[in-house]
């Protein structure tokens, strides 16, 4: 069933010329708290259509003019075209086979069954909505197109623009950001839009390697060089050779290595562990960090000559909270990555839940995110994401967290008490209360209380005394 949100939002056109009918119906969909309007040839209704949104028409087969076939195939030519519902006191099953074929949703018989109806009505438009959502969520991964770097905001459009520009330059390169910014997909695209490019790009995460084994695994080895040595092996700069080199985490990279890495870069040549001679590479290296490398200098533990060597072209890749409205795009294309890799049909992400991730930090960044929307996918069992479908961390966001914030400063304002005099109510008498509260303020839409208070909107109906539970939610 659609909840009592999309009613409020969807707006019927009724194309009828019994009058009778037509009132009826109008009073009929009013009352289940759609917004509806109303007229009686298939011309006023076209008018109407290209002036005024409309989610769904219900219109009759036979109308003075054009008849309804003729009105959804023009209704079809509109950027979002509406549901659209067939009604007709002479049915017959050709008939309704080809209304169905021409792009009609439903195809109903008079007399009508005002029950059959609503829930024909409310079905079109669940899927209308979705439908959308789809296009909206196609439109935004549409717009990806650098390298795999998803985002438009201001900080990523001036990101790819310095990335280009270094790209063409020869020199190494620093990349500074957060844990999870995406700082190896930085790297890539640099590697991609240099010369280098059709060369091999190879990253290596020195924080992940033993530092007695670091030197091996970068410049290689002979046989018998150490103990376990058996054969010679070519090392990490040796398979980089006239491609790009990424050395992630660069600050934890020992001191020892740091001076053979600056020679290294001064003159492109390495010695391979237990070698006599030095051999000739022609790499470019990018290095990355989460750390200060500045701060790491002033203690000594990072090399003043080899930091102003690599910070000469510096790529600094923004944290997701500085990012704005990519949350969005970012979510869409996870949600699409990981229906592919799950096997889901996830159509998009509810605006509450979407509200949770724009209210929240995100410490861990695009790498949280993205974590958060395969738990998401892999649990969801509608056809959106919803706040309930997120980590417990991201459903208690600041957005959520603010907006009740604002609500219980409103608390004691004489318009409305939870607690009445001295009295200790339980916590049962005293949450019913709050939502009783929360609702009054929200005029009684129940939808948009459940999204406030952080619950299901099934579970909201069970707290709320002398409620039925909708058979769908």
């Amino acid at each position: 069933m659609s909840d009592d949100g999309d009613k409020q939002t969807a707006n019927i056109l009724i194309v009828e010329d019994d009058e009778a009918l037509r009132s009826l119906l109008e009073e009929e969909l009013g009352d289940a708290g759609y917004q509806v309007s109303s007229v009686m040839d298939a011309e006023s209704a076209w008018s109407h259509l290209q002036q005024h949104p409309v989610t769904l028409v219900l219109s009759d087969l036979r109308l003075p003019g054009a008849d309804g076939i003729e009105l959804l195939l023009k209704s079809k030519q509109l950027a979002s075209p509406p549901g659209f519902i067939i009604i007709t006191a002479f049915g017959t099953v050709e008939q309704a086979v080809d209304a169905l074929k021409q792009g009609a949703d439903d195809f109903l018989t008079k007399p009508l069954k005002l029950d059959h109806l609503r829930l024909s009505a409310e079905r079109v438009i669940q899927t209308k909505r979705l439908q959308d959502e789809v296009r909206h969520y196609r439109k935004l991964l549409a717009e990806e197109g650098f390298h795999g770097m998803v985002g438009r905001s201001e900080p990523i459009h001036k990101l790819v623009d310095n990335i280009r520009q270094i790209a063409r330059a020869a020199g190494p390169v620093l990349i500074i950001g957060e844990s999870g910014t995406g700082k190896e997909l930085v790297a890539q695209a640099v590697h991609k839009e240099s010369e280098r490019a059709d060369k091999p790009f190879v990253a290596v995460n020195c924080a992940g390697i033993p530092p007695e084994l670091l030197e091996s695994e970068l410049f290689g080895h002979v046989a018998g060089a150490f103990t376990g040595a058996q054969k010679a092996r070519k090392g990490l700069f040796a398979e980089a050779d006239g491609g790009t080199l990424l050395l992630d985490e660069i600050g934890e990279m020992p001191l020892e290595m740091q001076s053979k890495l600056l020679r290294i870069l001064q003159d492109g040549q390495i010695r391979p562990v237990g070698a006599n001679r030095e051999v000739a590479v022609d790499v470019r290296i990018i290095a990355a960090t989460n750390r200060s490398l500045e701060q790491e200098v002033s203690e000594k533990r990072f090399r003043e000559d080899l930091y102003y060597r690599l910070e000469t072209f510096t790529l600094k890749v923004p944290a997701l909270r500085d990012r704005g409205d990519d949350i969005e795009l970012l979510t869409a294309h996870f949600i699409n990555r990981f229906n592919a890799h799950l096997r889901k049909q996830i159509h998009g992400i509810r605006p509450a839940a979407l509200e949770r991730l724009k209210g929240y930090s995100f410490p861990g960044n695009v790498r949280e995110l993205s974590n958060a929307i395969e738990r998401a996918v892999t649990f969801c069992q509608k056809e959106e994401i919803d706040v309930d479908d997120l980590p417990e961390r991201l459903r208690a966001s600041q957005a959520g967290q603010a907006r009740n914030q604002s609500l219980e400063d409103n608390v004691g304002d004489g318009g409305h008490q939870l607690l009445k005099g001295n009295e200790l109510p339980t916590l049962e008498e005293l949450e019913q209360r709050y939502i009783q509260y929360v609702l009054d303020q929200l005029d009684g839409n129940k939808r948009r209380a459940a999204e406030l208070l952080g619950i299901g909107r099934r579970t909201l109906y069970r707290r709320l005394e002398n409620e039925s539970v909708p058979e769908y939610d």
